[in-house]
Formats: structure tokens, sequence, C-alpha cells
């Protein structure tokens, strides 16, 4: 299970693996953005991915970690999202694995710097299902499912250590090597 945590918005993605061959087996969202209360946001949150694990019974989920954005709430407010997102899988005893959003990105598309468009656009086309360009949340879960797959199924992947349970999948250096622009520059 794949889920792309929001606070107005959560993205979810179940994947089917059958030796080589990859279905869909759900693609949804969770939509919190009528609720104004963030406490009640978290706890709809919490329960929808809950029940999302009870209906299909997932062997691993994978999430997508917060974007680091210049809007230190926002990022805290999407942290909590996948805090509550995590806390549900791991009340199921279920393992937990993240990617970041770049890396997510370039499974699908080969680019990480790809729009939400060309990710939808691509499973549509590899999972044979249709999208709906409005809600490109619940693409976007999927797409966590996927990069999941293809990270934990490469060969390369076999040869090194898999990531720790409920880690992230990269270290900093590696984050700040795919993202220099994201490195906060001081004069002294």
């Amino acid at each position: 299970m794949g889920v792309d945590p929001g606070t107005n918005y959560t993205g979810y993605g179940l994947l089917s693996v059958e030796g080589s061959a990859l279905g869909c087996v759900a693609l949804g969202y969770i939509d919190l953005a009528k609720l104004e209360d963030p406490y009640e946001k978290l706890r709809l949150l919490f329960e929808r991915v809950s029940g999302l694990i009870g209906e299909f019974a997932p062997d691993e989920v994978a999430l997508e970690s917060p974007f680091f954005g210049e809007n230190v709430q926002s990022m805290l407010k999407l942290g909590r999202a996948q805090g509550v997102a995590m806390a549900a899988a791991l009340t199921r005893g279920l393992p937990v694995f993240e990617y970041a959003p770049r890396l997510v990105k370039q499974s699908i598309t080969g680019r990480g710097g790809a729009s939400k468009e060309q990710v939808a656009a691509l499973l549509g086309k590899m999972l044979k299902i249709e999208y709906s360009p409005k809600k490109l949340d619940a693409t976007d879960g999927l797409a966590v499912a996927v990069c999941h797959h293809f990270q934990s199924s490469s060969p390369l992947a076999a040869a090194k250590t898999k990531p720790a349970r409920n880690r992230p999948s990269q270290s900093w250096e590696a984050f700040l090597g795919q993202n220099p622009e994201r490195i906060l520059k001081t004069k002294t």
C-alpha cells in the first residue's frame, strides 16, 4: 500500500504483485478538506488508513516523506499527517518504508522533477488504469507503492541492505545531493 499523506487530501493506492505482473487493487484519496479542526483531520485520517489496511490487508506500507519546502508550518502539518498514517500501519504490525518525493517521481518517470500529471499518465499506461486529472493525490499514493516495489525488488536492492523498518530510504546526505537547491547558504 502506498500513501501520499496530506492534510487536505491523502492519496492511497494498493498494488498487487504476482511474479513480474503489477496490478492496481485500489486507488483513491481521503478528503479532509472540508474539516476545519486540524485534530479532527488527523483522527479521521488515522481511522480511514486503518480501515483501508483492514479491508485490503497489505503486506507493507510505503509513505511519501514530507516535501522540504520553505514553509515550515506546511512541512510540520504534512509531518503530522505522515506520522498518523505511519501509526495506523504500525498498530497493525506492518512494516513501513519512506521515500522522498523526487525518488518516487524518478522511479515512475525517470525524472525526479516530473509533474504529477506525468506520473499519473505513466502509471495509467503501466497499470492500465484511468485516472482523473482533478484528483492526482490518488495516483501519487499509487506511485509510492510502485516506487516501493521497484526499490525493494531490483537486483541492486538485493545486493545492498534494504531500508531499516520505519526509517527513511535515503540518508540526509543523499537527499541533499539530489536537492542542492535546498541547502541553506549563509554568509559568514
